[in-house]
């Protein structure tokens, strides 16, 4: 069985796009907080998602950049060989279903608790002599 379910905050708005065929698909990589956190270490995994048809339209509708979700879906993995000749193996989750991991009125506050943060740190950086 080939099965994960996870919840997530969106780290970009979702890329949409459609097929030859017109089938519209969705991209986007959603942030994991880690349960176990050790010293200096990563605090959250990131996760490739693809969506197609009527769950792509979903996701472009509702959601966007910082945003909680849940998903539902399969792993898939793509092994290539990359122009340096390496071999590379892509895995990303082929969501099948998806829900809203938390209500509108805390998703704005997640929005406006991000632009903040984001304002904040441009102010910082403008401040920096080696930035």
């Amino acid at each position: 069985m080939n099965k994960v379910i996870l919840t997530g905050r969106l780290t970009a708005d979702p890329e949409i796009s459609s097929s030859a065929s017109g089938t519209t698909f969705a991209r986007f990589s959603i942030a994991v907080d880690r349960r176990f956190k050790s010293d200096n270490g990563p605090t959250a995994d990131f996760f490739n998602c693809s969506a197609f048809s009527k769950t792509a339209e979903f996701i472009e509708k509702h959601f966007k950049k910082g945003n909680k979700i849940n998903i539902v879906g399969r792993l898939e993995n793509n092994d290539y060989t990359n122009k340096n000749g390496q071999k590379v193996r892509d895995i990303k989750v082929m969501v099948e279903e998806v829900e809203f991991g938390e209500s509108k009125s805390q998703s704005e506050q997640t929005q406006t608790n991000t632009n903040d943060f984001l304002n904040i740190a441009a102010s910082i950086e403008e401040d920096l002599p080696f930035a």
